[in-house]
């Protein structure tokens, strides 16, 4: 049982995760040091992989090479990053952890779940989120404020058809039912102040309720 408290923010791109989790911050400030970061990436040579695997001129590469860099990336991160973090206390917010792969190699790419379930583990030892934050948002609207907010950032895997991304989807909904006590859902498609309501709410009734 490691130390601090591990919390994980799942959804597609567009589902806003990065603007909700800079709103949850000072609220978890007030019961901790936050540490917050993303995968793939965190650390230097996981940042490098994130190159790898983002950047739009690579669209030649194959299945099963992206979800094995995505693993790398993952060790790599684990080890300099999220493991240090749990051991000193502290709370960790990480965007994307096991269940992106499920989602995006899996039932995305259509690769075997019970192989990335297997590598997860092997590259992670078994650790999971004690909370993994799933912001849920209808695959047109996710995609419609990707191309409002960041059309000129637009990486390898927002090239994608919108088939890929319904069944990414479809994934991240087949998860929160296979582990419905460690992944909350999160209506991403209501105003601002709603959904980090919501998050909050789901983050203090499991971790702080006793204060």
């Amino acid at each position: 049982m490691h130390k601090g408290i591990f919390i994980s923010i799942e959804g597609p791109d567009g589902a806003g995760k990065t603007t909700v989790t800079n709103h949850l911050l000072p609220l978890l400030e007030a019961y901790g040091q936050v540490v917050t970061t993303r995968e793939p990436g965190g650390v230097p040579i996981a940042e490098k992989i994130r190159e790898l695997i983002l950047h739009k001129s690579h669209t030649q590469m194959d299945a099963k090479t992206e979800l094995l860099l995505y693993i790398a990336a993952r060790r790599q991160h684990l080890k300099e990053r999220i493991l240090p973090a749990l051991a000193q206390d502290k709370i960790l917010l990480v965007d994307r952890f096991i269940d992106s792969s499920i989602a995006y190699q899996g039932f995305g790419r259509g690769l075997s779940t019970d192989d990335i379930d297997w590598l997860n583990h092997f590259a992670t030892d078994g650790l999971k989120p004690d909370l993994t934050l799933y912001f849920d948002i209808d695959v047109e609207e996710g995609l419609a404020r990707i191309e409002k907010t960041r059309g000129h950032e637009i990486n390898r895997l927002d090239m994608e058809g919108l088939s890929l991304h319904q069944r990414v989807r479809e994934g991240y909904l087949a998860q929160l039912e296979k582990d419905p006590k460690r992944i909350v859902k999160i209506d991403a498609s209501q105003d601002l102040d709603s959904v980090v309501a919501e998050a909050w709410q789901a983050i203090e009734s499991r971790f702080f309720s006793g204060y």
